[in-house]
């Protein structure tokens, strides 16, 4: 195919636009790859699709090869299904939904889950039939409250997910190794560096869950891991708990005058004064943050979360615990005179209390640990308050931040964070949809059973960002082969009418020979401007056709690497050609 810059619906621009905050997102907009069209939705120009365009069949090609077979489902759905699961309420505001003219409910699509289950429930009834892998790659719609980071954060995106259906859960077992290799093989022909890491399910639900995630400083997911392999998103990563201590011959709990310590650092520089030889620190300290949770079905519930006080409560990983509420600032003292601003304690704490009031605390709080936290009374605290003996708690809870150098749950050495962007996800979702669609097959023996469920999603249109977003240079994008909009970008160059015969000869040599050329025939722009756009554009191959014609060569450029060399004119196709195909 000869792709003509003079006719092609391409501008290039110099300047950043300005509500781009990610290099993806510049790029992708300076190149005339994608245009905004509102917030949270781009358009695709013709450079731009063709790179989707060519991530989309890798990852048609693996699945295909994987004996995953092709389905596709409109985006406009149905309330009932969803009703049927719950989740047409636990999305809460996520789910764009609307009625018809008939006053029937609908939601634009954000996961289809109940769609597979039900569509294999309506034709499959043996075990004969299963394994089953099926998949669809289709756009999705989430009302994400603040859309950013140019194709990474969208309200409207397009996903590959695919379901496996087995008759047990060794079957669900090999689906989900034989869709977590092909995932692997996909984001290696993408050219992404991945990152394998256990997972919270989350609303989706199920007994297992990784995450392929791409190191990158801009991304919004942290993760965990260690020198022995341990790896975690770090909503997943669990505390190692201390030992329990036995309460016996601890000493009372007493309550001590501490006025003026709303805040840790001021309760520590108290208990310093008070006791100076304790050596007291923060970790000493039992923080009790009260938050509100908002459950789907409206109501709001607060709940006092207690942890260490040299830890902050990490709201994402209190959110993937209590998904699907949500987390809400709380602010109804007033409401609830037990708790005492800055100096609440967990004496009037817990379900069973007067206060009423959930009392969840980190792992770290063990029976014979001992604390100073709030007495309950503003200006007081109370020390040597030992868990398990002076106070008990309704459940434990993963909700303190994570921190480099806490140890790897499984031992395999200390933790180190970094940053990245959720790539590929994999569930392995056992019969939480298939139990609420009624899914069963006839086994072996002719009796129901229950059909056990996996799913598989990866973000098609975000891979395009992430690539972007991990091989571009100063100058500009650096595609890799396998995506990018065409395999040589050709640049005549000057004035001189030989240039452009010579050009066009070899563009249609190459597209004969079966590949794509990006052809800068532009006859009126100057050198300058063609080289800079054949770097932001950012082709693997650059072929310039210019001043060294008339010695007979011509300019060979790796985009990636910068390497040039000069070519003859004769034989120039085959050149090129062996640079393409490597």
């Amino acid at each position: 195919m000869l792709l003509r810059m003079s006719t092609l619906f391409l501008r290039t621009l110099r300047d950043d636009p300005a509500d781009a905050e990610v290099p993806s997102h510049r790029l992708l907009v300076r190149g005339g790859y994608i245009r905004r069209a509102a917030p949270g939705g781009f358009t695709w120009l013709p450079l731009g699709w063709r790179v989707y365009r060519n991530v989309e069949r890798v990852v048609r090609e693996e699945m295909d090869a994987m004996g995953a077979q092709e389905v596709h489902f409109p985006a406009l759905l149905p309330r009932e299904p969803y009703e049927a699961t719950g989740r047409w309420t636990e999305y809460g505001d996520n789910v764009f939904r609307l009625q018809d003219r008939k006053g029937a409910d609908f939601l634009l699509g954000p996961t289809h889950e109940e769609m597979f289950t039900l569509l294999v429930k309506d034709l499959y009834g043996s075990y004969k039939d299963l394994p089953l892998s099926i998949y669809q790659i289709q756009t999705k719609y989430r009302d994400e409250a603040r859309p950013r980071a140019g194709l990474f954060r969208t309200r409207e995106f397009v996903m590959k997910d695919s379901y496996s259906f087995d008759v047990d859960d060794a079957g669900q077992d090999a689906s989900y190794a034989a869709h977590r290799d092909a995932y692997m093989r996909i984001f290696d022909r993408l050219g992404l560096e991945y990152v394998i890491v256990s997972a919270t399910s989350g609303a989706m639900g199920g007994s297992r869950s990784e995450e392929f995630l791409t190191p990158t400083p801009i991304g919004e997911d942290t993760f965990v891991r260690s020198p022995g392999g341990y790896a975690a998103n770090v909503e997943a990563v669990t505390t190692v708990p201390p030992a329990e201590v036995p309460v016996e011959g601890l000493p009372a709990a007493h309550v001590e005058d501490t006025p003026d310590t709303p805040t840790i650092e001021t309760l520590v520089a108290a208990a310093d004064q008070l006791f100076p030889d304790a050596g007291y620190t923060a970790a000493s300290t039992l923080k009790n943050v009260v938050v509100q949770l908002r459950h789907p079905d409206g109501t709001a519930e607060p709940v006092v979360i207690g942890v260490p006080g040299d830890r902050e409560v990490d709201t994402k990983r209190l959110e993937a615990q209590v998904s699907p509420a949500e987390v809400e600032p709380f602010t109804d003292f007033a409401a609830h005179p037990a708790l005492v601003k800055g100096y609440i304690g967990p004496q009037v704490l817990g379900s069973d209390s007067a206060s009423g009031i959930r009392y969840l605390v980190d792992p770290r709080v063990v029976t014979g640990t001992r604390w100073i936290t709030g007495a309950n009374e503003p200006g007081k605290h109370v020390f040597d308050l030992v868990a398990g003996r002076d106070f008990t708690w309704d459940g434990t809870i993963e909700a303190a931040e994570v921190r480099a150098g806490d140890p790897a749950p499984d031992g395999s050495g200390p933790l180190e964070l970094a940053r990245g962007v959720e790539m590929g996800h994999v569930f392995a979702l056992g019969r939480k949809y298939a139990d609420a669609l009624d899914l069963k097959v006839l086994d072996e023996n002719g009796k129901l059973v229950t059909v056990t469920m996996g799913s598989y999603g990866i973000g098609v249109s975000r891979a395009v960002a992430a690539i972007a977003e991990s091989t571009h240079d100063e100058l500009g994008l650096v595609w890799p082969r396998e995506v990018a909009p065409a395999d040589v970008h050709l640049v005549a160059t000057g004035k001189d009418a030989a240039v452009f015969t010579a050009a066009e000869a070899l563009a249609g040599e190459l597209v004969a020979a079966g590949l794509t050329v990006l052809y800068d025939d532009r006859p009126k722009v100057s050198p300058g401007v063609k080289f800079k756009d054949a770097e932001l554009l950012g082709v693997p191959t650059i072929v310039t056709v210019g001043r060294g014609l008339v010695e007979g060569v011509l300019e060979l450029r790796d985009r990636a690497t910068g390497d040039r060399q000069d070519i003859p004119v004769e034989g120039a196709a085959a050149a090129v050609l062996a640079a393409v195909r490597g």
